[in-house]
């Protein structure tokens, strides 16, 4: 059996590191947590129009993820526009996708 020690400026350094990767800004962690509450409501993404598969965020343009919104850079970007419209109007920001959807603008 080897023992092997970490100095102390090396498990510093490590921890820096692990610090650094780990914090994520409000938008960043409440858009996820809508697109986790989304997948619990939607298979495929809500804004997906199955038989002409266009994206209604885009308007007329064909969706070329197939309704597949898990990393799907509109819908993220949808979301972060509605995190900035709350933000904007000093409204409390909605818990669930269900609550983004049902919000009147």
């Amino acid at each position: 059996m080897v023992a092997t020690r970490i100095s102390d400026k090396e498990l510093d350094e490590a921890l820096m590191e692990k610090q650094e990767k780990k914090p994520t800004d409000e938008k960043q962690r409440w858009v996820n947590r809508i697109l986790r509450s989304a997948r619990q409501y939607h298979k495929i993404c809500p804004y997906y129009d199955k038989r002409t598969k266009m994206c209604f965020l885009l308007m007329g343009t064909k969706c070329e993820r197939d309704g597949k919104f898990d990393v799907c850079p509109v819908f993220k970007s949808f979301l972060e526009k509605k995190y900035d419209e709350y933000k904007s109007k000093n409204m409390p920001l909605p818990l669930d996708f269900a609550d983004v959807v049902a919000s009147p603008f």
